[in-house]
């Protein structure tokens, strides 16, 4: 990867508290290739959340440097885009006009912002439920929902906080699978944030691994599985080996 779109360097963030600072990260480098889907991995605690609020520009960092496209982030920026760990969905709103909450927001051309948000919900499969309200989907659909509204304004950058994490394990696989269909027909470039081995082994071209507080870059490793992948990828010995190398290395650090 010669040419970084987002670079973190030294990273680190200290909020302070009632009981004095709290180091959440220090010392971490990262860097994400245009379309590449990086997953960033950790324990419970580690600030994997916080990273993500720096790369949002909802936190400025306390030392190290943080750019996207080789400009420092300063701020929220219209070319990211969040999926949240919950949906947050509007629930007086229909599906469609939840997905068009970004274009309402940033003012973009209401007519144009209709065909795409139509397009991205045939893209998640969820075209028949355009006027629908989001307690008459499953958690499943809903996260789809957030999926499409993420990047209806076509931003650089996909941001996503551990968007399965509620879900039950069968959910959790069918959305994995979803998602990477999504990812392949769009190309965006992802930071998925998760503290879930198979889900980063699946899902990455590469994961960053954290270490406990304060979270710094303990590990990379680049996952050569083809793609697209599906069930039975998650059976093979290959990935059998990634998820073993990464839980063996949690257990040297006493986090497993």
């Amino acid at each position: 990867m010669n040419t970084a779109l987002l670079e973190a360097t030294d990273l680190a963030v200290t909020y302070a508290s009632s009981r004095g600072p709290v180091v959440a990260l220090q010392g971490l480098n990262a860097r994400l290739g245009a379309g590449e889907f990086l997953s960033v991995l950790g324990p419970s605690g580690c600030g994997k959340s916080t990273l993500l609020k720096v790369v949002a520009g909802l936190l400025a960092p306390s030392g190290g440097s943080i750019t996207l496209e080789g400009a420092p982030i300063t701020g929220p920026r219209r070319d990211v885009g969040i999926v949240f760990q919950q949906p947050t969905l509007l629930p007086w709103q229909t599906v469609l006009d939840n997905v068009l909450l970004p274009i309402r927001t940033l003012g973009m051309d209401g007519v144009a912002g209709r065909q795409r948000a139509l397009e991205l919900l045939e893209l998640v499969g969820l075209a028949k439920f355009a006027s629908h309200y989001p307690n008459e989907l499953s958690g499943g659909m809903q996260q789809r929902v957030g999926i499409a509204r993420g990047i209806i304004h076509d931003p650089k950058l996909l941001l996503m906080d551990e968007p399965f994490a509620a879900l039950d394990a069968m959910s959790r696989e069918h959305m994995m699978i979803e998602l990477q269909r999504i990812w392949l027909a769009t190309k965006k470039s992802v930071v998925f944030i998760t503290h879930s081995i198979p889900e980063a082994v699946f899902l990455s071209d590469r994961i960053v691994v954290l270490s406990e507080r304060p979270g710094r870059t303990v590990r990379e490793v680049r996952v050569d599985l083809p793609r697209p992948r599906n069930i039975d990828t998650m059976a093979s010995p290959a990935f059998a080996s990634y998820a073993n190398e990464l839980r063996a290395f949690f257990s040297t650090l006493g986090t497993a």
